[in-house]
């Protein structure tokens, strides 16, 4: 297999030219529906929710630019977020009596379908890599991409409930452990998705779903033991803008690092000589090894100073060794040093691999081992 380069980017003007028609009607519908939310729920919105949204449409117009599926993605959750918050009428006790919130809508019922989903998607993409059949594979493409909209309107959906529970109350779902890990299964899903089209292959997906499937089993045994998707009020350290931004970010970086240590076992695999037939070039996997650690280094960065920011409005200070704050450094030097060896040094090859496979056991730790064996100042995500 050929290993496909990025395209340049083409010069700001040169660029414009190539955008047809759908693509500026893409754009003038994501503007009129950013002005739509905020004319209907300006209201409940502060300055910095309200500049978030204004931002939005150009942002996911440019990525609406740049990666096609985007597009039908955007319109998917559009419609079955919107059209379940109608439903709701304004009033939760309606995710009980209509047939669709209560089987498919409600954040609940649809995080429960994206790990249905997730699930089944794995069990394609491997039976494909098995069987060597393209149809397996194929199935558990398009599961996945059903998993990531049901996931996403869970989301959404759950982001109005909250406000349906008391103004007070309401606020961006990525505040505790269950909301994030589904933000994890999203993210991961989605940078894996992109990679697929981009190198067309469809062999990494089984090891990247093995990561996104262990995040869900994490997510139902959370649910079922700790009664974690009830929608809590935030405590007062998260009551701030800051998390808006900060997590997301983080979790940019949490589920590139995995998909990149997945990619990594992969190539350990194919260059011992295990499915060596069956999956694509090792340059392919060193690449995509390459890009989601250099993805998720920048965003894990950016998280890191907006997390200092926020610590600094919170408690007083930038930084205090907080176990948490701790380990991200452990995590944020790991991926420096990788990052280092490979520009520097051409780190290639197996022994990357093997770095970006022990690296998703320090993200896991400083991610889940923190919550679970240490204490301090970010107490509320503890198990």
């Amino acid at each position: 297999m050929q290993l496909v380069q990025d395209r340049p980017y083409a010069a700001p003007e040169g660029f414009f030219k190539k955008l047809n028609v759908l693509d500026w009607l893409f754009a003038l519908i994501l503007v009129a529906g950013s002005l739509y939310a905020l004319n209907r729920f300006g209201g409940f919105m502060d300055y910095y929710e309200k500049a978030i949204l204004v931002l939005a449409a150009p942002t996911f117009a440019w990525l609406g630019w740049q990666w096609k599926p985007i597009r039908p993605l955007m319109l998917a959750l559009a419609v079955l977020s919107l059209s379940a918050m109608a439903m709701y009428g304004g009033s939760l006790e309606m995710a009980d009596k209509k047939f669709f919130l209560k089987y498919m809508l409600s954040s609940q019922s649809a995080i429960l379908w994206m790990s249905t989903l997730f699930f089944l998607s794995t069990l394609f993409y491997w039976g494909g890599l098995i069987t060597r059949s393209d149809f397996g594979s194929a199935i558990g493409s398009k599961l996945c991409w059903a998993a990531v909209v049901l996931g996403f309107t869970g989301m959404l959906v759950r982001w109005y409930e909250s406000y349906l529970i008391g103004t007070d109350v309401g606020h961006i779902p990525v505040s505790n452990l269950y909301e994030v890990f589904v933000l994890f299964c999203m993210i991961t899903a989605l940078f894996y998705l992109y990679y697929e089209q981009h190198y067309q292959t469809r062999q990494m997906g089984p090891f990247v779903m093995l990561v996104i499937s262990a995040a869900v089993g994490f997510l139902l045994w959370y649910t079922v033991s700790r009664d974690a998707a009830e929608i809590q009020p935030l405590v007062p350290a998260l009551q701030s803008w800051w998390m808006k931004i900060h997590v997301p970010a983080n979790f940019i970086g949490y589920g590139t690092f995995s998909l990149a240590a997945m990619v990594g076992v992969a190539y350990l695999l194919k260059s011992n000589g295990i499915l060596a037939d069956r999956l694509p070039a090792l340059e392919v996997l060193d690449d995509v090894m390459y890009k989601s650690i250099a993805v998720g280094f920048t965003f894990f960065t950016i998280a890191t100073i907006l997390g200092g920011l926020w610590a600094a409005e919170a408690w007083g200070g930038y930084w205090s060794w907080d176990p948490k704050e701790t380990w991200a450094l452990i995590v944020w030097l790991n991926y420096a040093a990788w990052l280092h060896m490979r520009l520097m040094k051409g780190l290639r090859g197996r022994f990357a691999a093997w770095w970006a496979v022990v690296g998703l056991v320090v993200t896991t730790f400083a991610f889940l081992g923190v919550n679970m064996f240490l204490s301090g100042l970010h107490s509320y995500g503890q198990l």
